[in-house]
């Protein structure tokens, strides 16, 4: 099986609940000890060779209850993520909540409100799907790096 790297910062805090674990049990390691034996956990020679490996753009999470805002067919939006699951290591399945509807048609004649969708976004939060003039049909903001 292929496990994919995480990155640089999510490897420098699995190192560091190493060394934390280990200090609980009266083993006291330097933090450069922690990094080596993550690098060996991974199977690199060194820190230096995995750090080398690893991307330093930390990877999106999408939970429940999470404030989101982007664009739905080319309507600003907030809202709340209602369900998500992850679908591989680069993609995501979430049900989103509109705090307002969104209109999604152009006409002036009717009107169709969107409250809630489901889509799938990629690790820019963007949809393959795409409007005819190609842009995505959901574009998320990045709202998972500050957590």
């Amino acid at each position: 099986m292929d496990v994919s790297l995480p990155s640089r910062d999510a490897l420098k805090a699995q190192a560091k609940r190493l060394r934390a674990g280990l200090a609980t049990n009266g083993h006291q390691i330097t933090h450069s000890q922690a990094l080596e034996a993550v690098a060996h956990q991974w199977g690199a020679r060194d820190w230096n060779t995995l750090c080398a490996m690893a991307k330093n753009t930390p990877q999106p999470t999408y939970r429940p209850g999470q404030a989101v805002s982007g664009r739905y067919l080319g309507h600003p939006f907030t809202g709340l993520v209602k369900a998500a699951n992850a679908r591989g290591r680069d993609y995501w399945g979430l049900t989103l909540r509109f705090d307002a509807p969104v209109d999604v048609v152009k006409s002036a004649h009717f009107s169709a409100l969107r409250q809630q969708i489901t889509c799938v976004v990629d690790a820019s939060g963007c949809s393959a799907q795409k409007t005819s003039d190609g842009t995505p049909h959901v574009v998320l903001h990045d709202h998972w790096s500050a957590a």
